[in-house]
Order: structure tokens, then C-alpha cells, then sequence
């Protein structure tokens, strides 16, 4: 694997009125392409603020953040728009599936925003939900609905997919389920970046990040992670 995100003294600060607060205080890690991410931390830690910088959605006060080469850091909104349609995907706790739309429809969302969109057919049928193209999400299970968003990210075939506590709404039973579809993706060059407050999580990853205080507590690469079935969860 080659070296693939690189960050270097990335900083992030918020002005609340008269108040500055710095949610990033100097964030120095690297990634390789195709690694499989755990990002650790308590509440407040910064892990949300870092997955934004990286996804795109807020820029940073300050550092570079190379992504392939390019520094995301210095985008405009419009390379930065560009930029979130074509190369990332998103998965989140709550899964931000339109209730009004079939599960088909849902993952053809993606066609409108990008040019590098795989068939909605395949990629269903390969989180296991061709069956249930034509359902509506409430006629689904809550793991099946976060099937739907991870089958929405990966439609577009992205090169980095961010994924904020996607296990945190689902039993444990579900949970795992989602995980090896997302350690799928890892193991077919995606790579795949994790933020969690469940450690047990990072025993399966090929990386795992502590964040404390806006900082990199540690960023360690593990040389034997457990298969998902090997975790009691």
C-alpha cells in the first residue's frame, strides 16, 4: 500500500461570538491507500471536526491535508463540491436515506452528482438488498437501511470512505454485519476511515488513531488484525 492522506499541522478554530474555541490544535498523521481507519476519542476529542476536513465539508483554519496528491486544504467551494461528488463517501449513524424514494431510487440519487457512478443493480446485490430495490426504508429493517446508505457511498465509486459511528444505531448482530460490507470496500482499495467510540472496533483495523484535546494521541498500524468473527463484541 502507498501512502495516500497525509496531514500536516492541521488546525481547526471556531469563533463563537467573542470566543475562540480550537477544536484541531495541530493534527499530524498520514494514511495509506486501501488501509481500513479506526479514529478513537471521547466527546469533544475532534474526531467529527477531522472527518469533515477530510470529507470536504468544512475547510481547514490552517495545515494541508493531501489527499492523492492534492491538497484539499487550499480548495474552493466549488473544487471542494467537486471534490465531495467524485472521490468521497459518506456514511453516518442516522442513515439520511429519503423516505419518499425506493431503495433503488435512493442509490441512483448519486447519478446526479457524479460522473464515476457504478450499476445500482450490482452494488445492490452486493450488500445483499437486490431483493428489496422497490422497497420503500420504513418497509426495512435498520440494518438493512443502513445497507442502503453504504450501498449509496459506494455507487460512486469512491476513493476515500468516511463513516461516522455507522454501527452505532444497530444491535451487535447487525453492526457486524455492516462491518465486513465495510472492510469489503477496504480490501478493494477503498480506503475506509472510521470514527467510533466502540474500541472494540479497532481490533479489526489496519489503523488505528487516538484523538485527545484536537490532538494525535497515537496513530498506530496494527500488523495483525482479528477477523470480525474473531471480536466479542
Amino acid at each position: 500500500m502507498s501512502s495516500f492522506i497525509e496531514l500536516k499541522n492541521v488546525k481547526k478554530t471556531y469563533e463563537i461570538g467573542e470566543q475562540k474555541f480550537n477544536a484541531l490544535s495541530g493534527i499530524d498523521l498520514s494514511i495509506n491507500q486501501g488501509e481500513f481507519v479506526v479514529i478513537l476519542g471521547p466527546s469533544g476529542a475532534g474526531k467529527s471536526t477531522l472527518l469533515n476536513l477530510l470529507g470536504g465539508m468544512d475547510k481547514a483554519t490552517s495545515g494541508s491535508i493531501v489527499i492523492g496528491e492534492k491538497d484539499i486544504a487550499t480548495y474552493t467551494d466549488k473544487e471542494l463540491t467537486r471534490y465531495r461528488a467524485n472521490d468521497v463517501g459518506f456514511i453516518f449513524q442516522f442513515y439520511n436515506i429519503m423516505p419518499t424514494l425506493t431503495v433503488d431510487e435512493n442509490v441512483n440519487l448519486i447519478k446526479d452528482v457524479t460522473n464515476t457512478s457504478k450499476n445500482s443493480k450490482d452494488i445492490l446485490k452486493s450488500v445483499g438488498l437486490l431483493k428489496h430495490a422497490d422497497k420503500f426504508p420504513q418497509e426495512l429493517s435498520g440494518g438493512e437501511q443502513q445497507r442502503v446508505s453504504i450501498a449509496r457511498a459506494i455507487m460512486k465509486n469512491p476513493k476515500v470512505l468516511l463513516c461516522d459511528e455507522p454501527t452505532g444505531a444497530l444491535d451487535s448482530k447487525t453492526g457486524i454485519e455492516v462491518l465486513k460490507l465495510l472492510k469489503q470496500q477496504s480490501d478493494e482499495d477503498t480506503t475506509v476511515i472510521i470514527v467510533t467510540h466502540n474500541s472494540l472496533i479497532a481490533e479489526i483495523a489496519d489503523r488505528v488513531i487516538k484523538i485527545k484535546n484536537g490532538k494525535v494521541e497515537s496513530n498506530e498500524f496494527n500488523n495483525h488484525p482479528k477477523n470480525i468473527d474473531e471480536v466479542k463484541w
